[in-house]
Formats: C-alpha cells, structure tokens, sequence
C-alpha cells in the first residue's frame, strides 16, 4: 500500500459510484417501502426475492433456496457485496403507511441493506468495472440454520474467484452519518443451549413425595448468569443470556420437568470451548446434587465476525474519498451475523452505518424493535460504504 492511495483512478471510479447511485436513489427508496411493506420471515423469503430480481432486470441465479446472486464486471477475481433478505416475526408499531401488516417487519435493517446492493448494482451497470462484482442476496441470516453456510456450500465463492466479501448493516449504536470499520472481531459467536431438568412430579400439595424440577432449574439459570465472571478474563467480552423458561401447566401441580433456553456469546474461540463444557458440567451436577437429572443440548451457531486486517486498512481511505466519516472508535458487539462464515474462507469486512436512534437506554428504539425505521436517505449512505468496499476489494485482488 503506497500513500496515493487511493489513486486517480479508484477516485474516479468512487465518483461514477456516487453519480450512479444517486441517479437511481428515488427508485431505491420506492424499492425499499416495497420490501418494507410485505416482509417475510427466514425461510420463506421467495416474495421478497422474486420482487429484487424483478427489479433488476438482468440475469440472476438462484441460492440457499430463496436466495440468489448476479454478477457484473470482466472475468476472473470478484468481489462479493452481500444482502440479507429476511425480516423477522414482529408486529410493526411504526405508523409510517407503507408499514407491515402480516405480523413480520424489517426492524433489522434488511430493507435498506437490500435497496443499497440493488443501487449498486444498478450504478455499477453503467461502470467500467476493474474486477467482478457479485451481487449475493442471502435468505434466513435471523434464524438457523442460517443461510450463510447454505451460499459457502453451493460452490458460488469458489466459481467466481470471490477474493473478499463486503457487508454493511445499520447501526442505530453509532452516531448517525459515521461509518464503522474496525480490525478484527466485531460481532461475537453465538450458540444456543436447551436445558431440560427431569424429576417426578405431583401434587402440589404434597411436594415430599415428588422431585420437584423448577427449583432446581432455578439454581440452574441463577448460576449459569456467574459463570462468564467467574471463568472468563474479565478483560474478554462473553456472556450467557436466558431466554426462556418453562414448567408446568397449572396451579397446583408439580411437573415432572422444566425447560430452559439461552445464548452463549463470546469473542474468543477458547472462551466458548469453556463456556460450553462448563454449563454442560455445572447443570448436570446441580441436578444431581438435588436428586434430578439435566439434559443439556448445544448448538453451535455463527462464528466470530472478524474484519480482515487488510481489507479494513485499504477500505477507510477510500471511505474518506468517498465522504463518509470513519468513527475513530469501532463498534464492537456482541451481536452475531452468520455474515462471519464468509469470513472463514475469504476477507470479509462488516461495516456499520450509523442512524443514531439508540443511546443505550431502555427506552430507545434500537434494532429489533418494533418502532425501529431507519431514515429512508440512510440507503445512499450504505450503498456508498458498499461501492466503496467493493474498490477496497478489488485493490487487494489486484485490479486497481
């Protein structure tokens, strides 16, 4: 890396980037009201798709079931810009008339994602492209099994010489117009866990001739929240979050067991080995201590998210040449993205594109929530931090 870049050339290609997508930007927000007023949960995205490729209109390909890909630019090394296509299971209470009415929303972001590949695509159309440009819009990144590996074991990485993969996701964490970037992880692996405790149950009248489970369960989920502080650096950043809880049927009746569900997030591979053999170990142990038994179930779920060194290095320059603001402090979480299985095989980088709603307190409307709209302006800002990574990549494949 030299300190012309990024050079006269990516420059200028940042400006046809930007002159195209402003060009289609009132259509990309007609797209995005569209996708935002009938959203479908993971899984069953095949509307939502069949809507993008028709607003396309050029050759695309099927993926992962519902999703699909197109690409543009000369043979040979691409880069991928990747979209999520799912919404989740949640009743909008925005107020906004293009909201949704079929008990699914975009509160993710999703909608603005998806209107930000397609501006891209649709700009770089005109372009004389330096390296391919993969187009991936991927289903079921809310739910498992996640869509990210179902795209990884079609082969499409491989067949197109994809060298780096680039996604943006809204971020109502950072301040609104900044881009974060960051080297290194961002997102943390999530995997979830079932902890069913069995005992005999009974009247509740008469709790000496039954093993009562839901007390047990409750040592269970009081201890499980000690574990991160006492096995985990405190200078790592995991944690265990209980989801769900559920015993019985009635008032007055003991069940015979009780059922408890959560999430494991860590940011160090060996963190989650531990956390994973250590909640195993202290459930069993605190069932037998108490005459019950527990099973525990764990599912491994989306890795680490971890921005490649190089690909961050070479995109904040031409971040800034496109201009947009770096946040000088990364944003960290410890969210998960099933994005980071790309991650495992080539470059990714993540960015977040802040919107600023949420300052930490209990009553913002932050991602996943039911009022959550980003502004509809905030799809320029993406698709720009998107084109953008799409030259970083391309630098790194050797074609600027």
């Amino acid at each position: 890396m030299t300190s012309a870049w990024p050079d006269s050339r990516t420059r200028s290609l940042v400006r046809q980037f930007i002159a195209g997508i402003d060009e289609v930007l009132p259509q990309a927000k007609s797209l995005r009201r569209a996708i935002h007023s009938d959203p479908y949960i993971g899984g069953s995205e095949q509307p939502t798709a069949d809507l993008l490729r028709s607003a396309l209109t050029r050759p695309t390909t099927p993926v992962a079931d519902t999703g699909f890909w197109t690409r543009l630019g000369p043979d040979g090394p691409s880069v991928a810009l990747r979209s999520e296509l799912d919404a989740l299971p949640l009743t909008e209470d925005t107020g906004v008339d293009w909201a949704s009415t079929n008990g699914a929303m975009h509160a993710c972001g999703h909608d603005i994602h998806m209107a930000a590949v397609w501006s891209v695509i649709k700009a770089a159309e005109k372009m004389d492209l330096p390296a391919g440009l993969l187009g991936i819009y991927q289903p079921r990144e809310e739910c498992q099994p996640s869509g990210a590996p179902d795209v990884l074991r079609s082969g499409l990485l491989a067949a197109h010489d994809v060298r780096s993969v680039v996604g943006a996701h809204v971020q109502p964490r950072v301040p609104e117009g900044l881009v974060s970037t960051g080297i290194g992880g961002v997102n943390a692996a999530a995997d979830a866990f079932d902890i069913i405790v069995r005992g005999h149950g009974g009247h509740g009248a008469y709790p000496h001739v039954t093993i009562d489970p839901v007390p047990v369960l409750a040592s269970i989920a009081s201890g499980l929240y000690e574990l991160v502080g006492r096995l985990i650096d405190p200078t790592h950043a995991a944690l265990i979050s209980i989801g769900r809880i559920e015993a019985g049927a009635t008032h007055n009746i003991i069940p015979d067991s009780a059922k408890l569900q959560g999430i494991i997030r860590t940011m160090h591979e060996a963190d989650r080995r531990v956390l994973h053999a250590e909640i195993r170990r202290f459930a069993e142990h605190t069932a037998a201590a108490r005459g019950t038994t527990a099973e525990v179930t764990l599912l491994r779920g989306d890795p680490v998210l971890a921005n490649d060194h190089d690909l961050v290095k070479t995109l904040d320059p031409v971040l800034h040449a496109a201009g947009l603001q770096v946040a000088a402090d990364p944003f960290r979480s410890l969210g998960a993205d099933d994005f980071s299985h790309f991650g495992q095989h080539v470059p990714i980088v993540m960015m977040f594109v802040g919107t600023g709603e949420d300052s930490g307190t209990r009553h913002d409307t932050g991602l996943h929530h039911a009022r959550y709209l980003p502004d509809e302006d905030t799809i320029r800002t993406v698709a720009i931090a998107l084109a953008s990574g799409y030259l970083a990549g391309a630098r790194l494949a050797g074609a600027l």
